[in-house]
């Protein structure tokens, strides 16, 4: 059974920072590209960084310069370290792990983690 646990949100401050996690099980997490998403109310979702699998990584716009993403394949997690957040990254963030090969497509998603950015 593949599962995908977020952790690491809350209520924090703007400016403040958070660490997310999501660990990953029941996959060979190695081999899958890792992603991070996020959806605020009455927004779609949206992706905030990803990395491939070789440790590539993309942001989006929103992203670059306060948010890295990172992964740790003996532990079978990835990881978003979020500065200088802001209100507007309020949202349930959500953990993606995708594998495309051959013309197939295999994606997962965890539960999601509520991150809430106010004073």
């Amino acid at each position: 059974q593949v599962q995908l646990v977020e952790s690491g949100g809350g209520l924090v401050q703007p400016g403040g920072s958070l660490r997310l996690s999501c660990a990953a099980s029941g996959i060979i997490f190695s081999i899958y590209a890792m992603g991070w998403y996020r959806q605020a109310p009455g927004k779609q979702r949206e992706l905030v960084a990803a990395i491939t699998s070789g440790g590539s990584t993309n942001y989006a716009d929103s992203a670059k310069g306060r948010f890295t993403i990172s992964r740790d394949n003996a532990k079978n997690t990835v990881y978003l370290q979020m500065n200088s957040l802001k209100p507007e990254d309020t949202a349930v963030y959500y953990c993606n792990a995708i594998l495309q090969k051959g013309g197939i497509r295999i994606d997962y998603w965890g539960q999601g983690t509520q991150v809430t950015v106010s004073s």
